[in-house]
């Protein structure tokens, strides 16, 4: 009987873009009573294209602002391959196309490319493709170990920082890189025994910042034309958007919402540091740039240790393999590109992976 006439069980770790939309493509390809499972370490859906909300005043709960990846970007590189999905996606309302003015040097206005939003917060992106998928979500999950089961007979045993375990006959790990080499447990053993991997996935690296949202009452005016500012040679402030102008929504009842990312090196300096101590000094610098931004009704800070890819594994495979039987994967931006698209790629060199393994009978 071939392995596709068997349920399997199948855990990806991390609810991210990457995680989310391969168990979805997995959920298309696999059988149907496949029982799909995803773990992440936070409490809710996104990873790095996470949507915050206010938690005080009229407006708690309703006033938005993304704190990680602010628009999508379909190059001209992509185009011919993605742009039915990002036309499905427009018509769904997950994507509408970026309208605003952006001010400022930036990277993503290559000759070609259109630019995106996503009227109801990056997340929803994501929460899109984990409703394709129609898996187990389960939170508070941080993995801490990967160990195979009887000599591989009987799967792979997951377990989490708090002693909660599993079983699984595929596990696709697509948390960052660093994070993937701290595990105890098979991954460990695989890797020592193909160093030329190790010595790949060492190599991979992030850039780190930080992240504040502002929230506004409702009322509140903000005096800028344009939705998003790019600043150039600052010690401290690469960006800052006017974040419910940006995704085209009308604030009047909920109040505007302002994000501001930090560069790289200030990041870095910063990282081990306690984030409300540099949430103020992040703020000082916004107030020095913008002097006329009125004072929030509240701010959030978000520290991103693993922000962007900096160095992928190199030439990009989109997934790693470090064990066949059973399996386990490797996949994530780290293996790509920091972007929606990249993303995309790596989950579908998971997905190809897995299901190859299911086909052949390997699992």
């Amino acid at each position: 009987m071939s392995a596709l006439s068997n349920m399997a069980k199948v855990l990806v770790v991390g609810s991210g873009m990457t995680g989310c939309a391969a168990a979805a493509l997995l959920r298309q390809r696999l059988p149907t009573d496949t029982d799909i499972t995803i773990w992440d370490k936070a409490r809710g859906t996104g990873g790095r294209m996470s949507t915050s909300r206010s938690s005080t005043g009229p407006s708690a709960g309703k006033c938005l602002a993304d704190l990680g990846a602010q628009y999508i970007t379909l190059t001209a590189e992509y185009r011919q391959k993605r742009q039915q999905l990002y036309s499905e996606l427009q018509s769904k309302g997950v994507l509408a196309p970026l309208k605003g003015q952006i001010e400022g040097p930036n990277r993503f206005d290559q000759d070609g490319a259109q630019h995106f939003v996503t009227p109801q917060g990056v997340s929803s992106l994501v929460k899109y493709f984990l409703q394709q998928a129609k898996a187990t979500v389960e939170y508070n999950h941080q993995v801490s170990s990967v160990e195979e089961e009887e000599g591989g007979v009987g799967g792979v045993r997951v377990t989490d920082t708090n002693g909660v375990s599993a079983s699984f006959q595929a596990v696709v790990l697509t948390m960052p890189v660093p994070q993937i080499l701290q595990l105890a447990g098979t991954v460990q053993k695989r890797l020592a025994d193909q160093p030329e991997v190790r010595e790949k996935l060492c190599g991979v690296s992030y850039s780190s910042r930080y992240a504040l949202g502002l929230f506004y009452p409702p009322g509140t005016e903000l005096p800028y034309t344009w939705c998003a500012k790019y600043f150039d040679n600052d010690p401290c402030i690469r960006f800052v958007a006017v974040d419910n102008k940006k995704r085209g929504i009308d604030a009047s009842s909920t109040g505007p919402s302002v994000v501001v990312h930090t560069v790289v090196p200030f990041g870095l300096k910063h990282i081990d540091e306690d984030k409300e101590k540099v949430k103020d000094i992040v703020m000082a610098e916004v107030t020095r740039h913008l002097p006329d931004l009125p004072p929030p009704a509240e701010v959030k800070s978000q520290k991103w240790r693993y922000s962007q890819v900096h160095r992928a594994y190199p030439g990009k495979p989109g997934c790693v393999t470090v064990q066949e039987q059973p399996l386990i994967v490797l996949g994530g931006d780290g293996f790509s590109l920091s972007t929606f698209d990249g993303c995309l790629d790596s989950a579908e060199a998971i997905a190809d992976t897995v299901v190859d393994r299911f086909t052949a009978g390997k699992l």
